[in-house]
């Protein structure tokens, strides 16, 4: 709220942004060069995590101070003179109206090679994504897209959006020929795994030749099948660990893991009043307690609901320093860092130019639900042409434009004059049917 009345008394200061496609300015900067091309599975690059907006976005220092502008909360996305995302994706973003100092939405838009694990001695040169490595080996490439939504600082998204497809791709460097390969997963890699293909096609060492270890050896007549799809997805599980390691602490007996309809007064111990657990799908009654009275763990219900009435989301990175309001308790022993992770297998389906994945912050889902997103989209894609790549930056833009509204007196207004998003928008528009010619 506080957002708001800042914004709706705050000067228009440069407008409400230029619309897709518009021409630059004579006098404007040229654009800088093009970014590089896929990137190899490396270490984290130099600069660690200081403030930036994303690199694919190619900010001049003028760009960049009209980017961070909250008055005026120009739209920034990718440049059409300017080398294209992956796939033709479309991307969008704007700053919040005031409730913190920079934008702390992150995104990152990749194409990565995985190299095969090698010993410490191997340093190989970074590839391009042609599909093949030396000795006419097949190399994994994947694309990768990512937003992430920072709060209390920007600090934990700029990391996460600069290192975590590295550790993905570290994840997979084992599995390279095993997602190869079709035949099933092998249960145990053997110290000879990271060989090349033509040693591992010698004839197999005999029990004579090698002592296998006790735990290598099958115990059991029937062995639990690995999908690749599974291995897949332990890999990403695996790089979102690798990035939010906990670090409990001692939470004490301040907090009390039951939910009532509101909160118990004092007055009230020893009456039957309504409760639920965390197994509890209905409700039941219980005679208060003195441990009864202890704050809940979560307060509040849905968009409102709070874990100890300080974070909204139990899922995500950093927060190591946060604690409750006015005490010394931790809250990360509560936050997990552990995804949920969906498949959707693109080779099952035919897709047509029309057909999208839409990724967006809170910014976007606040005040936009699933049918008027998707109309949005539909409605941009219906004015150009199949095969134009920059309708899906357009659409991105569009979706931000919308949710973001109009600057009036009463603050920021959708179309419908309810109140506007306030805070970081960021979207990505990706067409499924990938970056081929449609006719």
């Amino acid at each position: 709220m506080l957002g708001r009345v800042r914004t709706a008394v705050a000067q228009l200061v440069g407008g409400l942004g230029p619309t897709p496609g518009a021409q630059r300015p004579r006098d404007s900067p040229a654009p800088p060069p093009a970014p590089p091309g896929p990137s190899a599975c490396r270490g984290p690059p130099a600069g660690g995590g200081g403030f930036s907006r994303p690199a694919f976005l190619q900010l001049s220092s003028e760009e960049l101070q009209r980017a961070d502008d909250h008055a005026g909360r120009a739209v920034q996305s990718p440049r059409e003179t300017r080398r294209r995302l992956p796939w033709s994706t479309g991307y969008a973003e704007v700053i919040n109206a005031g409730k913190s100092q920079h934008n702390e939405d992150q995104a990152c838009c990749e194409v990565v090679v995985v190299d095969r694990r090698c010993s410490p001695r191997c340093n190989p040169a970074p590839k391009e994504c042609t599909g093949e490595a030396e000795g006419g080996r097949k190399d994994l490439c994947f694309h990768y897209w990512g937003l992430f939504d920072g709060h209390a600082g920007s600090g934990a998204a700029v990391m996460a959006s600069k290192l975590l497809h590295l550790h993905i791709c570290d994840q997979l460097r084992d599995l390279v020929d095993i997602l190869q390969d079709s035949s099933p997963a092998p249960l145990c890699l053997q110290s000879d795994s990271r060989a090349l293909p033509a040693e591992r096609n010698r004839a197999p060492l005999t029990q004579a030749d090698v002592e296998l270890p006790n735990d290598a050896l099958p115990r059991f007549h029937l062995e639990k099948a690995v999908s690749h799809e599974s291995l897949v997805i332990g890999a990403i599980e695996n790089a979102f660990k690798r990035m939010g390691f906990l670090r409990p602490e001692l939470l004490g007996n301040e907090f009390t893991h039951l939910e009532f309809p509101r909160r118990i007064q004092h007055k009230e111990l020893g009456k039957k009043m309504l409760y639920r657990d965390q197994n509890m799908d209905g409700w039941a009654y219980k005679r208060i307690e003195e441990d009864d009275l202890k704050f809940p763990l979560i307060y509040g219900e849905g968009k409102k609901a709070r874990v100890m009435a300080t974070i909204g989301v139990t899922r995500g990175l950093g927060d190591h320093d946060l604690k409750v309001y006015n005490s010394d308790i931790h809250i990360k022993p509560f936050l997990s860092c552990v995804p949920e992770v969906r498949v959707y297998d693109l080779t099952q389906y035919e897709h047509c130019p029309d057909d999208v994945l839409v990724l967006g912050t809170d910014g976007l889902w606040d005040v936009t639900n699933d049918r008027e997103v998707a109309d949005v989209v539909t409605e941009v894609l219906m004015g150009y042409e199949p095969n134009d790549p920059c309708r899906y930056t357009v659409a991105a833009y569009e979706l931000v434009l919308r949710s973001r509204g109009v600057l009036k007196e009463r603050g920021w207004r959708l179309a419908n004059d309810k109140l506007g998003s306030g805070d970081d928008i960021s979207v990505f528009v990706v067409p499924l049917g990938g970056p081929g010619n449609y006719t």
